[in-house]
């Protein structure tokens, strides 16, 4: 981990005690239980943009009548 950024940051009490709690439980440094919890809201939050730009479009196929892969073939067939 030579290229590391260090950063200081700042948390209330209680989630320092937290993440301090699970650091020794998982025998983890304190970065390493920060650096999940930040790789697990990143995957989330890109989760939940994949979830609204499928919801988009699966509306968009819809309001034009492409309810099944059939109906998707014929539709790219007729352009």
């Amino acid at each position: 981990m030579g290229d590391a950024v260090k950063k200081t940051i700042s948390l209330p009490p209680d989630l320092a005690e937290d993440a301090e709690r699970v650091a020794k439980e998982e025998g983890k440094s304190l970065s390493a239980v920060i650096q999940d919890a930040l790789r697990l809201s990143r995957r989330q939050r890109l989760s939940g943009e994949w979830k609204e730009m499928q919801g988009y479009w699966s509306a968009r196929a819809r309001e034009k009548g492409l309810l099944k892969e059939g109906d998707l073939d014929r539709f790219l067939r007729r352009r």
